[in-house]
Protein backbone atom coordinates (compact mmCIF):
# COMPACT_ATOMS: atom_id res chain seq x y z
CA UNK A 1 0.00 0.00 0.00
CA UNK A 2 1.00 3.40 -0.92
CA UNK A 3 1.16 6.13 1.07
CA UNK A 4 -0.33 9.28 -0.68
CA UNK A 5 2.21 12.68 0.95
CA UNK A 6 0.07 15.65 2.35
CA UNK A 7 0.94 18.76 0.85
CA UNK A 8 0.15 22.18 1.73
CA UNK A 9 0.79 25.92 0.94
CA UNK A 10 2.81 27.08 -2.44
CA UNK A 11 3.71 22.95 -2.67
CA UNK A 12 0.05 22.37 -3.06
CA UNK A 13 -0.73 25.68 -5.00
CA UNK A 14 1.78 24.27 -7.52
CA UNK A 15 0.71 20.93 -7.96
CA UNK A 16 -2.99 22.26 -8.60
CA UNK A 17 -1.68 25.34 -10.81
CA UNK A 18 0.10 22.25 -12.88
CA UNK A 19 -2.93 20.07 -13.02
CA UNK A 20 -5.24 22.64 -14.13
CA UNK A 21 -2.30 23.85 -17.01
CA UNK A 22 -3.20 20.06 -17.93
CA UNK A 23 -6.81 20.49 -18.27
CA UNK A 24 -6.93 24.31 -19.29
CA UNK A 25 -8.68 25.03 -16.36
CA UNK A 26 -9.09 28.98 -16.47
CA UNK A 27 -6.54 30.74 -13.26
CA UNK A 28 -7.08 34.35 -13.24
CA UNK A 29 -4.78 36.24 -11.12
CA UNK A 30 -5.99 36.58 -7.59
CA UNK A 31 -7.86 32.91 -7.48
CA UNK A 32 -7.58 30.89 -4.61
CA UNK A 33 -6.33 27.34 -4.01
CA UNK A 34 -9.71 26.16 -3.19
CA UNK A 35 -11.94 27.17 -6.06
CA UNK A 36 -8.70 26.48 -8.17
CA UNK A 37 -9.13 22.83 -6.91
CA UNK A 38 -12.71 23.20 -6.97
CA UNK A 39 -12.14 24.25 -11.03
CA UNK A 40 -10.37 21.10 -11.76
CA UNK A 41 -13.01 18.98 -10.39
CA UNK A 42 -15.79 20.21 -12.45
CA UNK A 43 -13.02 19.76 -15.43
CA UNK A 44 -12.82 16.27 -14.22
CA UNK A 45 -16.50 15.57 -14.17
CA UNK A 46 -16.53 15.24 -10.15
CA UNK A 47 -18.59 17.32 -7.86
CA UNK A 48 -16.58 20.55 -6.37
CA UNK A 49 -16.21 19.67 -2.99
CA UNK A 50 -12.49 20.49 -1.67
CA UNK A 51 -12.63 21.77 1.87
CA UNK A 52 -16.24 22.30 1.56
CA UNK A 53 -17.61 19.52 3.89
CA UNK A 54 -17.34 18.05 7.13
CA UNK A 55 -16.70 14.66 5.83
CA UNK A 56 -16.10 12.74 2.71
CA UNK A 57 -16.81 9.10 1.40
CA UNK A 58 -14.71 9.67 -1.92
CA UNK A 59 -11.33 7.68 -0.98
CA UNK A 60 -10.10 7.90 -4.50
CA UNK A 61 -9.75 11.80 -4.78
CA UNK A 62 -6.53 13.03 -5.56
CA UNK A 63 -7.02 15.60 -3.25
CA UNK A 64 -7.72 13.79 0.19
CA UNK A 65 -5.06 14.13 1.66
CA UNK A 66 -4.97 17.58 1.88
CA UNK A 67 -8.70 18.36 1.97
CA UNK A 68 -8.36 18.28 5.86
CA UNK A 69 -12.00 17.01 5.71
CA UNK A 70 -12.60 13.40 7.66
CA UNK A 71 -12.70 10.53 5.67
CA UNK A 72 -15.73 8.01 6.15
CA UNK A 73 -16.35 4.92 3.99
Amino acid sequence: MSVIKFKKGPKLFSVARKKALRLDVPQEKGVNLTELISRIQIKEGNEPCFRQRSTCSELSCCWQASCKVKMVK
